[in-house]
């Protein structure tokens, strides 16, 4: 049996249980409809590799819930739209498909401040949004998650930061540079940032701010070298991650580099042609042809895209595993799939998911609506123009799939 042939067989078996129930046959409609899932993510611009990933990411787990059935006979569509980075692209889209295509649930938003303006539209209509890429903490700390119809499965930004500057600490460097951009997700990131170092008591050298889009960041790294710097984090998009990698190669400056997920973007290599090779970003997952779910599920993903290295794993992993967990919140809620049932079933779900980032056992509660907890990330780099394990004990002992902590088991 092939790997995909055993993805889809999976899918099948879990599907055929969850809807053998007498309940689940007697919803089964006469004339099957679509079940609509809104989509909306930066198809282009600057952050169109995230927004590309998670679309394909998506379509890989649509394919799969349509070859086995679809739910109750009705196949999966997605009603997908293109952000553009833009916080009132975003709203605007989430207004449509709220109010006007009422699609049945949304999954979405790459960029925090796109994601941040468009909450209370979600909130309002209690629609339920799964924020697959998104990372900055306020987005599932805005509402009470009792309240809450927003969820998430990357791994927010508080998290992020504690685990690089934890790293820090291990490697005794005290003067980081904080290289940030000038954005939602920049100011959202240096908050959490400089919370982080104060937990650990180290003071930055330098900050410095500059504009989304810079083509060249050698007066800003000049600066962070002069400050005395001993590493430097990035906190940006993935082209500014590899302009910042650029420039600390043209310097010279041979200071580690350290940076949030954006750092493994295909654009972060492609932009610093390859000078990110060896920094070091967190991750939730990375390829793995040891873990057949992560294996099979780059191989259907490439059927679909022929990019190489995938724009951003990350991504359309993470998008991949909230379209699976979405239908197993509707097998739960049965006859009713309002927001409020789906997100009541979403906080409540019974059965162990098996997806490509993690083995998904209660992932989300009614206190917590954030799928990703701090032992499931790892230290990634760039090694031969692809993604990997920065630590090679990491690489041997990545089979065993870290789950979410507090996670029954």
């Amino acid at each position: 049996m092939t790997l995909r042939s055993a993805l889809t067989f999976s899918v099948a078996l879990v599907l055929s249980q969850l809807a053998s129930s007498p309940s689940a046959q007697a919803q089964s409609p006469a004339k099957p409809q679509p079940i609509r899932i809104g989509l909306i993510l930066p198809l282009t611009g600057g952050s169109s590799d995230m927004g590309n990933s998670a679309r394909v990411g998506a379509q890989v787990a649509v394919d799969e819930v349509n070859e086995v059935g679809g739910y109750l006979g009705r196949p999966f569509e997605l009603v997908v739209r293109d952000d553009k980075a833009t916080p009132d692209v975003g709203l605007h889209w989430a207004e449509e498909l709220v109010t006007q295509e009422k699609v049945l649930a949304t999954i979405g938003y790459c960029n925090t401040g796109v994601a941040a303006k468009a909450l209370d539209v979600f909130q309002k209509n209690k629609h339920v949004l799964i924020v697959p890429c998104a990372t900055g903490t306020v987005l599932t700390a805005k509402y009470p998650a009792r309240e809450s119809y927003i969820f998430r499965t990357s791994a927010r930004d508080e998290l992020q930061t504690e685990f690089l500057v934890a790293e820090l600490a291990k490697r005794k460097l005290t003067r980081p540079a904080l290289m940030v951009d000038k954005s939602g997700y920049g100011d959202a990131g240096l908050a959490d940032l400089l919370l982080a170092l104060e937990r650990h008591k180290i003071k930055p050298a330098i900050v410095v701010r500059f504009a989304v889009g810079a083509k060249t960041l050698i007066d800003e790294v000049n600066q962070a070298k002069a400050a005395g710097a001993d590493s430097m984090i990035g906190w940006t998009v993935g082209p500014e991650s590899g302009v910042l990698a650029a420039a600390r190669a043209e310097t010279k400056w041979k200071v580690p580099q350290f940076g949030s997920w954006c750092l493994s973007h295909r654009s972060a290599f492609e932009t610093s042609r390859g000078a990110v090779e060896g920094t070091m970003s967190v991750q939730t997952v990375l390829p793995n042809n040891f873990l057949e779910r992560n294996a099979a599920f780059r191989l259907h993903y490439r059927k679909l895209s022929n990019e190489s290295p995938i724009g951003s794993m990350m991504s359309a992993a993470q998008t991949y595993d909230a379209v699976h967990l979405l239908l197993r919140a509707m097998f739960v809620a049965r006859q009713d799939l309002s927001g409020p049932a789906l997100k009541h079933a979403l906080e409540n779900l019974p059965n162990r998911y098996a997806g490509v980032v993690s083995n998904y056992q209660r992932p989300f509660s009614s206190d917590d609506h954030d799928a990703v907890s701090a032992n499931m990330l790892w230290l990634g780099t760039w090694r031969y123009g692809e993604r990997d394990y920065y630590y090679p004990e990491d690489a041997r002992r990545a089979t065993v799939i870290r789950q979410k902590e507090g996670q029954a088991h």
